[in-house]
This record gives C-alpha cells, sequence and structure tokens, in this order.
C-alpha cells in the first residue's frame, strides 16, 4: 500500500524543525519584552493609560503569535507556503548591511547630530540598500542620492516638529532653538 504525498501541506515536509525554531523565537521575544516592561513606570498618564501600556500590550501579543507559530509548525506545518520550486535565492547581504547601517548610525549619532538630520541619514542608507537589493542600476548616482536625502530630510523634519511642537515629547535636537 502507497501513501500519496501529493496532497500534504506544502510547508509540512522537512519544515517542522526550522518553523518551530521561529516560534520558539517569536515567544522568547515577547517574554523578554514582558520582563523589560516590568520595569517601567505605571503611573496613569494622560487618558489614564501609563507609559507601561505600550511595551505590554507588544509583549503579550508578541508571545501570543509565537505560541500560535509554535503550535502551526507542531500541527503540519505553515500550510499555506508555497512549495519550493528550486533552490533558494541567496540573501543579499550588501542590501542587508546598508539597511542595518542606516539603523545603527542612527542610533549611535542621534544625539550628536539630532532626530532630523539621524533619522534622514538613516533613511538614505536604508533605501540605498533597499535600491540595490532590487538590482536598480540608479542606485549610485548623485541625482538619487540628492533625491533620497531630500526625502527623508522631508519626511523627519515635520515629524520631528510634530512631536516635540505639538505633542512636547522632547526629542535630541541639533540646536537648542527646537526646530533643528
Amino acid at each position: 500500500m502507497t501513501t500519496d504525498t501529493s496532497s500534504a501541506p506544502a510547508g509540512a515536509a522537512g519544515g517542522k524543525g526550522p518553523q518551530t525554531l521561529v516560534g520558539i523565537a517569536v515567544t522568547l521575544t515577547g517574554i523578554g519584552l514582558g520582563i523589560g516592561a516590568r520595569g517601567i513606570s505605571s503611573d496613569a498618564g494622560y487618558g489614564g493609560v501609563g507609559p507601561n501600556f505600550m511595551p505590554w500590550l507588544c509583549a503579550v501579543v508578541l508571545t501570543l503569535c509565537g505560541l500560535w507559530i509554535t503550535w502551526e509548525a507542531r500541527t503540519g506545518g505553515f500550510r499555506e507556503m508555497d512549495a519550493e520550486a528550486g533552490p533558494a535565492e541567496p540573501p543579499y547581504w550588501s542590501g542587508f548591511i546598508w539597511v542595518c547601517a542606516g539603523l545603527l548610525l542612527n542610533a549611535a549619532l542621534i544625539t550628536h547630530l539630532g532626530f532630523v538630520f539621524g533619522c534622514t541619514l538613516c533613511y538614505l542608507l536604508a533605501v540605498q540598500g533597499l535600491r540595490r537589493s532590487q538590482g536598480q542600476p540608479i542606485a549610485n548616482s548623485p541625482a538619487t542620492w540628492a533625491k533620497d536625502l531630500i526625502t527623508g530630510l522631508v519626511i523627519s523634519a515635520p515629524v520631528f516638529w510634530m512631536f516635540t511642537k505639538f505633542l512636547a515629547i522632547n526629542l535630541p535636537g541639533l540646536t537648542g532653538s527646537g526646530w533643528i
């Protein structure tokens, strides 16, 4: 007697181990976020919600998602996953490095450059990484760099002003005036 495996879910064949590890990693990340949220003050602020509300909400949702992913993996794998047609395309590490450089430089320099220029730098590098990962030939042109720089400024400056002027949330600025 033979068994027909053609009707089995595409993700079920050989994917339980890695899929389960992803679920466990997401669950542990949610638990870690919950542990970190314990140290945040719960004093109610505006509207009766304290500063620890969002971290706790994210921790609970992330933990539930991780448990759900683990359950899905253990009960048949990711059912809607496409069957692999051939060898997977290798990751584009150069683009990954560009995006990571943008995030890390923003985190390292935001107190020195201010929010606007730090986020503009992050945007500029991340977009360059994404352009290169898509194989766009214009990624190295000065016009593209200038357009990305201006776009980053156009996005980050209003966000900075909205937070600092209208919501009275202190973000690092370049000058003491509060406008940059």
